[in-house]
């Protein structure tokens, strides 16, 4: 028996407990996904603070660097880089619900990381944390 499972969204867990430090939203929002040889549009299914998961039946290779360019409703537009972490494939008869791939913010300034705080809470109340 394994010590690692998969989320709902297919990313690995240590023994039933997600890896995440960060909680994730679920959304749908288009995404373009580009590397210096590929493009790919896709939509995002779920973004934290630290990255998203691409819905995409055609995965990029794990450790991959992308350029994501993405803009939340009533937002302007993200361009930021990421690399896949990891990746949920389709399988030859084996169902696969959510394929995709997990992509990992990289390089990410402090602006931006608090402009995805802003929009990720504009969308579902996360509470932030306080202190006493």
């Amino acid at each position: 028996m394994s010590s690692k499972e998969r989320g709902k969204d297919g990313s690995e867990a240590e023994n039933g407990i997600e890896r995440r430090s960060a909680e994730r939203i679920e959304v749908t929002w288009s995404v373009d996904c580009e590397t210096d040889d590929t493009f790919l549009y896709a939509s995002i299914a779920n973004i934290s603070e630290l990255g998203i998961f691409v819905m995409t039946r055609d995965p990029l290779d794990v450790g991959t660097l992308l350029t994501l360019r993405f803009a939340p409703p009533g937002h302007p537009a993200f361009v930021l880089r990421g690399i896949v972490q990891w990746v949920n494939a389709v399988r030859a008869l084996a169902v696969c619900p959510n394929p995709g791939m997990g992509v990992r913010f990289v390089d990410l300034t402090r602006e931006d990381r608090e402009r995805i705080v802003e929009a990720i809470h504009t969308i579902a109340y996360v509470p932030y944390s306080t202190s006493n």
